[in-house]
């Protein structure tokens, strides 16, 4: 089935956008077509290098589809493969944790971790045969912000290219001196578009975050569009004289504010002063997503089992609402599944 492609007009001029049709929200043919020309060619976050610190450290994935292995070598690069033994196309490693080599399970093929076929049991006495015919398919992977990134298409834009002026941007946030705090992960019956549609407006900040809106200058508020990435920022507002309402940030300074980076296709960063939260929004089928949020604190702030508990006491006792507000926005898909 073809999709029209007057589906796709879009409005050069702001004043006369509109959404767009409900039809790319739930059609099959669409859905498929994005996973192919969008979901296969773009950077992907798969993991965080906590997982592949050491040489040996591994751990397994999907992507659209694909089995991925991911795994830090002894010249300790980063390097990526389809899990997938180039034998029988048994998976040449499973879960995570630390490996010298990855033996397939099948019949016994090892590789090493840098993807070289070392061994290949009963294959003596074949004509023809070389090993370096049947090392791992490689996937292009980078690492970013501790993060770390997977493309399937050879020919896609470099990864620093895509990502554009967001690093120069986004690292002012100390993400380097943060652990992991909690990950959650939502099953949404919704179009991952229609996540991605709500997270792109602040409009909403005021009625549904109102915890997040004291603490931000809602009237400063920016929207800034890049070619790869929609960058949304906002100064912390501060306290004002004779002004006791509760806040996490009492003070205004220059240097004080929030991010939020949407990345195309589908993956977010929100940046706050003292904490960061990721989230990814993978499509299951067309009116079908799963979010996945993830939320790093100062290692200081960790000591606590309680964690956003213990930093309620320390300054504020809407802290928690605070690192979690303009994240969770997992409710709205579910009520607006799709767009009028």
């Amino acid at each position: 089935m073809e999709i029209r492609s007057d589906l796709f007009r879009v409005e050069s001029e702001i004043e006369n956008a509109w959404t767009l049709p409900a039809t790319l929200y739930t059609d099959p043919t669409v859905f498929a077509r994005e996973r192919e020309k969008i979901f296969y060619r773009t950077w992907q976050v798969v993991g965080h290098v906590s997982q592949v610190l050491e040489p040996g450290d591994y751990f397994t994935t999907d992507l659209a589809g694909e089995p991925l292995l991911l795994v830090r070598g002894t010249d300790q690069r980063l390097r990526g493969f389809y899990n997938v033994c180039r034998h029988r196309a048994g998976p040449a490693a499973e879960g995570c944790g630390s490996r010298q080599l990855f033996r397939c399970r099948y019949h016994g093929w090892t590789c090493d971790l840098d993807g070289t076929l070392v061994s290949a049991t009963g294959i003596e006495g074949v004509n023809g045969f070389r090993a370096e015919d049947f090392r791992l398919a490689p996937v292009r992977t980078e690492e970013w912000f501790h993060l770390v990134f997977v493309n399937l298409d050879s020919q896609a834009l470099r990864f620093g290219q895509a990502l554009g002026d967001l690093p120069k941007q986004a690292e002012k946030f100390p993400f380097a001196g943060m652990k992991l705090f909690e990950r959650r992960t939502y099953d949404m019956k919704c179009n991952w578009k229609t996540y991605v549609d709500n997270y792109l407006e602040g409009y909403h900040l005021p009625s549904v975050h109102p915890g997040l809106n004291r603490e931000l200058d809602y009237n400063a508020y920016v929207v800034e569009p890049h070619a790869g990435y929609v960058r949304q920022s906002s100064p912390i507002r501060g306290a004002r004289p004779g002004d006791t309402t509760p806040r996490r940030y009492q003070e205004a300074r220059e240097d004080l504010s929030t991010d939020y980076f949407w990345v195309f296709p589908n993956w977010m960063l929100n940046c706050y002063p003292d904490n960061l939260s990721l989230n990814i929004v993978l499509p299951l089928e067309p009116e079908r997503s799963l979010a996945i949020f993830e939320w790093y604190l100062p290692e200081k702030d960790l000591a606590c089992r309680e964690g956003l508990g213990g930093i309620q006491r320390s300054g504020s006792n809407r802290g928690r609402c605070h690192l979690r507000d303009r994240s969770e926005e997992s409710r709205l898909p579910q009520l607006l599944a799709r767009p009028v």
